[in-house]
């Protein structure tokens, strides 16, 4: 009987995950079926057995009675970003009078279970329910430490906001009743209250809810953030490559750049989807971004560099690159960052 009622619950699985297959017309990085890049991420089984058998952690120490950060304001004026780290990929993005979720996670777990899979070292830097009204939420890809199910539920409930997700994900959100679901492919845009508009932009990753046979079903992006000061740029998670590049060539130097620090040791294992801390300060120069801050760090440990590790090696990175110090610095934890214009007569992307 419980042989049946696996099997059973397997195939609803299969299903669903079938159901929600991205049904767009093939292009230079879609099949038909899956979604793909021109050199592939081939990370199997016996690579994560070798992982765990050679893993040298660094460390970690968990701290989850830290205090919150202030409540945020409102909302800001035209003219103005107000940039604050809530935790991972997290950021409260307050830009031109419109506020921006990016990869919301307040859960214990990084995971599909509440018992087991990757827990958090630190709380979210905001309470959930300091978070002024949220507008758009723009979600990068569909693993779990930045497609969280249960957060993104709290959020259509309180919020109502429009979500921004890669081909592929919509179907999972408009199935559980969500209104507001746009799916965006690379270079395609989205249009903000404030009549700037978001842009989907070209990313090196992955995806996976661990479904058998689901890897590659839905896409991954980053994404570029009209505003009346230049764009910002919010890489979500991503190896290195000439997408940055691509990026500055079509929307021009960046205000500001959200780049992810953390999560890359072994190189072996991570290079393809991870940048390192150099190669994310490679990244702030490819994208000519006049300010630049570091996320997807201390929050999980998901990989075995320690939980402040990539801050001290960012800074390292910054100043071999002989940039100034204040650049690019990994963004701290509830602190509501104040970034200038990097061209204050400089319309929005439309």
């Amino acid at each position: 009987m419980k042989r049946a009622l696996g099997v059973a619950a397997m195939a609803l699985l299969l299903a669903a995950c079938a159901s929600s297959r991205w049904q767009g017309p093939k292009s230079d990085h879609f099949d038909g079926k899956r979604f793909l890049m021109p050199a592939p991420f081939d990370i199997g089984a016996l690579d994560l057995i070798r992982y765990w058998r050679e893993s040298k952690p660094g460390v970690w120490t968990r701290d989850l009675d830290i205090a919150p950060g202030p409540k945020p304001v409102e909302r800001v004026a035209d003219g103005e970003l107000r940039i604050t780290f809530v935790n991972h990929a997290t950021v409260l993005i307050q830009v031109d009078g419109v506020n921006i979720l990016t990869d919301p996670i307040w859960s214990a777990r990084a995971s599909p279970l509440s018992f087991v899979g990757p827990e958090r070292y630190r709380p979210p830097a905001l309470r959930f329910e300091d978070l002024p009204k949220i507008d758009t939420v723009i979600v990068s890809h569909n693993h779990y430490d930045h497609f969280d199910i249960a957060t993104l539920d709290r959020l259509n409930a309180a919020h109502q906001p429009a979500f921004l997700v890669p081909p592929g994900d919509g179907a999972r959100l408009r199935a559980r009743g969500y209104a507001k679901v746009v799916e965006l492919d690379w270079w395609q845009s989205f249009t903000l209250p404030n009549g700037c508009a978001i842009h989907a932009a070209p990313s090196q990753h992955w995806s996976s809810r661990g479904l058998p046979g689901d890897r590659n079903l839905s896409f991954w992006l980053a994404y570029v953030i009209g505003s009346h000061g230049g764009p910002v740029y919010f890489a979500g998670d991503t190896g290195y490559g000439a997408h940055f590049k691509a990026a500055r060539e079509r929307y021009g130097a960046m205000r500001a750049a959200l780049l992810p620090i953390g999560a890359y040791l072994p190189r072996w294992l991570t290079e393809y989807q991870h940048v390192d801390p150099a190669q994310a300060v490679q990244a702030h120069v490819d994208l000519a971004s006049a300010t630049s801050r570091g996320i997807h760090y201390g929050t999980f440990s998901l990989a075995d560099d320690g939980q402040t590790q990539p801050v001290t090696e960012l800074a390292a990175a910054v100043a071999a690159q002989g940039l100034a110090a204040a650049s690019f610095t990994a963004a701290e934890f509830g602190v509501a960052d104040a970034v200038p214009p990097a061209s204050p007569s400089s319309p929005c992307l439309q």
